[in-house]
């Protein structure tokens, strides 16, 4: 807000005495204009369809009579000599009056001369034709992170709760996105539920900006279900994503650290890219919203693609996944100015919008998407080795209580060679199904005789696999840790111990 108060001195100097504020925060602009007149010693006009023109706010103001119209409000504005802010709320559908418009032409030159100031608020920016070149129009910003500290410490000043630094951060950042009137509202209704501000009442905020993508065809809201513990191997990506947990805190920023990007995950189907991307979001406490790129393309992309990163960039800090983005940007059938678009705005986008892009073959992508600048990282998620399996086939036993003790899982891991993620999990499910069926539970035999009739995907498509290896291994970051490479240094260590 402090940037948007100090354009619109800049613009009256630069003789620009028309100014649409584009925000749906009436109140909390009203009193960001009020504080700006005040610090310049500069009056204070405001005019509504209800009440009309009046000098000042609150209980001391002075009503102008028989000013409702806004024609008539003009011709009163235009015996107004002195500096000045005259603000003005609710005059949309005044605007389409030509009389107006050609009142407000015929001003212009004198609210210059007068360093005078009329500033239009409202939702949106429905700026006439007529005035297209002479309006200015500015982007009210909801509550930064300043903002919304000073809202959340008065709150628990007043009510005597302690909440410890790094869960007021949280607070703070799932807040951000959010009108002032929202926050206030989320932060009441966790007081009337006798919350206490603690972990747990971080989801509140999140569904409040869930509600907020209503009025969006190509963004959904997703609510992780599972954290990294549900996660099976992938040691450097995760590795890679603690290492950045805090990274969206005033502390990172303080000691230098800029915002992450985003994350490109590419690699066989079925291994875990988009179980990570859920996975990071609840791991940093953000909001994640998918983009279904398919909706995005069945319509007029470039457009639907701007707005959706305007949706974006109004919640961060958020996680934005673009699952399987090789079948959207592929077929940009306009030229490539839609991914255009996107790459311009992974470059040089300003708003903490964490990208989690997920493809399974992305040789026929161009280099560009990939270079460094855009993701901050490439990795690179494959099969996942006998001890990943082991991890992926216990999740998924406990998931549906089962005790995994009570199997020889290690094996079903090397029985298991080639499997993917989402296979292994199948196996199980198929495994409870022979339980089931026979009246009893399930058994070490049931899992071995599905594994052995199971042909997972990667014996199928070898030959696919080996060229998507081949052209990851120099390009891309392996997601897994080379337990080959920890297996052969614990054996040097262990060979060098005995000499």
């Amino acid at each position: 807000m402090e940037e948007l108060l100090a354009r619109i001195p800049q613009l009256v100097a630069a003789r620009y005495p028309l100014i649409w504020v584009q925000s749906p925060e009436e109140d909390r602009v009203e009193r960001g204009i009020a504080k700006l007149a005040a610090a310049q010693g500069t009056d204070l006009f405001r005019w509504r369809s209800t009440t009309g023109l009046q000098q000042g706010l609150g209980p001391d103001a002075v009503l102008f009579p028989d000013t409702r119209a806004m024609l008539d409000c003009l011709d009163q504005v235009g015996i107004v000599k002195t500096p000045a802010i005259f603000l003005f709320e609710d005059c949309a559908a005044e605007l389409q009056d030509l009389g107006v418009v050609r009142r407000l032409r015929d001003l212009e030159p004198e609210l210059e001369q007068r360093k005078q100031a009329l500033v239009f608020v409202s939702h949106t920016a429905q700026v006439p034709q007529e005035l297209e070149k002479d309006v200015a129009v500015l982007d009210a910003p909801l509550p930064d992170r300043k903002e919304i500290g000073k809202l959340l410490q008065k709150l628990l000043h007043s009510q005597a709760i302690a909440v410890p630094v790094d869960r007021f951060e949280q607070f703070v950042t799932a807040s951000l996105g959010l009108t002032e009137k929202e926050i206030k509202r989320a932060y009441a209704r966790m007081l009337l539920e006798g919350r206490r501000f603690d972990d747990s009442d971080v989801a509140a905020l999140l569904d409040e900006k869930a509600r907020m993508l209503r009025r969006s065809r190509f963004l959904e809201f997703i609510k992780p279900e599972m954290g990294m513990s549900q996660v099976g191997g992938l040691e450097n990506l995760k590795t890679w994503l603690n290492e950045r947990t805090p990274s969206f805190s005033d502390r990172a920023r303080a000691y230098g650290l800029p915002e992450p990007k985003g994350l490109f995950l590419l690699g066989v189907q079925g291994c875990g890219k988009s179980l990570s991307a859920k996975a990071v979001a609840d791991l940093w406490h953000l909001p994640l919203l998918r983009l279904d790129v398919a909706a995005l393309f069945a319509g007029r992309a470039e457009e639907g693609l701007r707005d959706t990163i305007a949706i974006a960039e109004s919640l961060a800090p958020v996680v934005l996944w673009i699952d399987e983005i090789e079948k959207g940007f592929l077929g940009d059938a306009g030229g490539g100015r839609v991914f255009g678009t996107f790459l311009t705005w992974m470059q040089e986008k300003q708003k903490p919008v964490f990208v989690v892009a997920t493809a399974n073959d992305v040789r026929a992508l161009p280099p560009e998407l990939l270079r460094k600048g855009r993701f901050d990282e490439i990795f690179f998620v494959d099969l996942p080795n006998v001890h990943e399996r082991l991890q992926i086939l216990e999740i998924h036993l406990r998931r549906k209580g089962r005790n995994p003790d009570d199997f020889d899982m290690l094996a079903i891991a090397e029985e298991t060679e080639r499997y993917s993620g989402a296979e292994l999990e199948q196996l199980v499910v198929a495994a409870l199904f022979r339980g089931f069926s026979a009246g009893r539970e399930i058994t070490q035999a049931d899992m071995a005789r599905v594994a052995r009739d199971t042909i997972p995907l990667a014996v199928t498509m070898d030959d696919r696999l080996k060229e998507l290896r081949e052209w990851a291994r120099p390009r891309a970051r392996p997601a897994s840790v080379d337990t080959r490479r920890v297996a052969f240094f614990k054996d040097w260590a262990a060979e060098d111990g005995n000499e």
